[in-house]
């Protein structure tokens, strides 16, 4: 298994729990934004702290493994963790959160 294929498959619940949540929830524009903005956050805090210890030789990726597209010498399928984790904490939470708290 590829890790490109991994990380769609890690992908896959997030970005349903998110259509599910939008659908059934419809959030507004500040949802989206703080939605975006923690993971645009979450993405340069990965590529930062991949790329140190990535130089830092701490793990290593079978290259043979890897789409080879790269964001500095962090590999693309890297990023699919912290887009999962920005999509699905928030999509939960607007999921979970009553009609009384909004």
């Amino acid at each position: 298994m590829t890790y490109g294929l991994l990380a769609a498959l890690f992908l896959l619940p997030p970005v349903l729990v998110t259509v599910l949540a939008v659908v059934v929830r419809r959030p507004g524009p500040r949802w989206w934004a703080i939605t975006g903005a923690t993971i645009t956050g979450l993405l340069l805090l990965t590529i930062v702290f991949d790329t140190a210890m990535i130089a830092a030789d701490l793990f290593r990726y079978d290259e043979d493994q890897l789409s080879g597209v790269l964001i500095g010498i962090v590999p693309l399928e890297d990023l699919a963790w912290p887009v999962a984790a920005g999509l699905l904490l928030p999509s939960l939470a607007l999921l979970l959160d009553s009609p009384e708290d909004r």
